[in-house]
């Protein structure tokens, strides 16, 4: 049985990493009939934050993405210290009572590689165990073994054939000193008792691997596979970091650009991933159905964004696509939305609000074009560009705009094709050209000069705002 997870921290606000890390690993469960599992990696408590949770599971429901099981590393804390004392059981750990040496990380990296202590290891278990009785504090770690000639290896779905010799590995921490369980003990204790098949995670944990298996192999338990995605960098190489480049990596900064959730996944899959076909614009049903571990590229992927605009280009470009084709029954409650946040009225006529939404999208990229610069077909407050201003100043444009107001006031008959043919009756009626009725019905009813169809126009903008703002000219 497929069951993978994904494991964030709430540390900080998601990352568009760990949310194309959560969604290749919705992608191959889906695709393998299998379990996603959400697993809160929150044991970090001086980091944790509620701010940081809100904010990855904001992300996670934007996207639209569903789970099938959840849970909390901080509520199976109890578990992990009982998988760690039992390798301890095993002789395959140690404690380590050095002073303030909580994890191997802490140690200055200027001495040099540090792969433990051998004065520690040398510990006979009765000194050991009088010491802890006695009070002293320890860390609890692995006994990587030594001088053996042992390798530890593994094959990675993307990255191929990996292997390291355990003469390399340090002996990493399980417990610390205050008794919780470090990073990787948590993980792997959960992974082995959630009976994760398959580790889904970026390259930049591929080293902690090595360690992983360690304990896996320690526990007895079944070894998942495991498949690392490239990293996400910024155009000048450097990996994609919250610290350093702030908002322009978080999910949310997309979603409040206005973006649709369907063009954002279609987006991140793209990066490190491609369909083999150099397809880019994909349905999410599309994407599962051609999605492999055979299509991630084993280099890293750039998101392009500079400090003038934070946004990828080739983003952009999808959420227009996606924006103009996706069905207009998911599009107009995303519409509605928007609109509502941003203040401007919305119509109750659910039907007529969804065919103006399907006129007037065309022309837009993100949703929050449609509060933006679709006012006018939504409410009657709205502002009118200098340049469709100059529309309706051309001499006799307005009396003929007044008239076609009055001809089209006078039948019941509002649709594009009668609309057009009363347009170019007046025109010819008044003796001007029918562009200057097309240009100047669409700068009076919108206060634009771009848009759908002029006739379309009518029709997004409604029979009775529309004769108004004719017979206002």
């Amino acid at each position: 049985m497929c069951r993978v997870r994904f494991a964030p921290s709430p540390t900080g606000y998601l990352h568009i990493g760990s949310a194309r890390t959560f969604i290749f690993n919705w992608l191959y469960a889906r695709k393998q009939g299998g379990t996603l599992v959400l697993r809160i990696d929150d044991t970090d408590v001086e980091r944790n934050t509620e701010a940081s949770m809100k904010s990855i599971f904001d992300g996670l429901n934007w996207l639209g993405l569903n789970w099938d099981e959840q849970y909390a590393q901080s509520e199976r804390i109890a578990l992990h210290q009982q998988m760690a004392w039992k390798i301890f059981e095993k002789g395959l750990a140690y404690r380590d009572f050095t002073p303030q040496q909580d994890t191997e990380e802490e140690r200055d990296p200027a001495s040099g590689p540090w792969l433990g202590d051998p004065v520690m290891r040398a510990l006979s278990p009765e000194e050991s165990q009088r010491r802890a009785d006695a009070g002293e504090s320890f860390v609890l770690r692995y006994r990587v073994p030594r001088d053996e000639n042992r390798w530890v290896g593994f094959k990675d779905l993307v990255y191929r054939k990996q292997a390291k010799k355990a003469d390399d590995i340090e002996d990493f921490a399980l417990l610390r000193s205050n008794g919780l369980p470090t990073y990787h003990m948590a993980s792997c204790a959960d992974d082995l008792d959630l009976k994760i098949s398959h580790i889904i995670r970026g390259q930049d944990h591929l080293s902690n691997t090595f360690k992983h298996i360690l304990i896996f192999e320690a526990l007895g338990g079944e070894i998942p596979e495991f498949a690392h995605l490239p990293l996400l960098i910024a155009p000048d190489g450097a990996k994609l970091s919250k610290r350093k480049h702030g908002p322009v990596v978080s999910v949310t900064t997309y979603r409040d650009a206005g973006f649709v959730p369907q063009a954002y996944t279609n987006f991140l899959c793209l990066l490190g991933w491609n369909p083999k076909n150099n397809q880019e614009f994909m349905s999410i049903a599309e994407i599962q159905e051609k999605f492999s571990f055979e299509g991630i590229n084993r280099s890293n992927a750039t998101v392009n964004f500079s400090d003038a605009d934070p946004i990828d280009p080739k983003a952009m470009w999808l959420n227009s696509q996606h924006l103009r084709s996706m069905p207009v029954a998911d599009l107009a409650p995303l519409v509605r939305a928007e609109l509502e946040r941003a203040g401007v009225p919305v119509p109750a006529d659910e039907a007529l609000f969804a065919q103006t939404v399907d006129i007037i999208r065309s022309r837009y990229t993100v949703l929050t074009d449609f509060p933006e610069k679709g006012k006018a077909y939504f409410g009657d407050e709205y502002e009118t560009t200098a340049e469709a201003a100059e529309k309706l100043e051309v001499p006799g444009a307005r009396n003929a705009l007044r008239k076609l107001g009055e001809r089209l006031a006078a039948t019941e008959d509002f649709s594009e094709a009668h609309i057009e043919a009363e347009l170019r009756a007046v025109a010819e009626a008044e003796g001007l050209k029918a562009g200057v009725l097309i240009n100047g019905s669409r700068a009076a009813l919108t206060g634009q000069t771009v848009g759908p169809s002029a006739f379309a126009v009518f029709t997004a903008v409604g029979r009775d705002r529309s004769l108004a703002r004719l017979a206002a000219l």
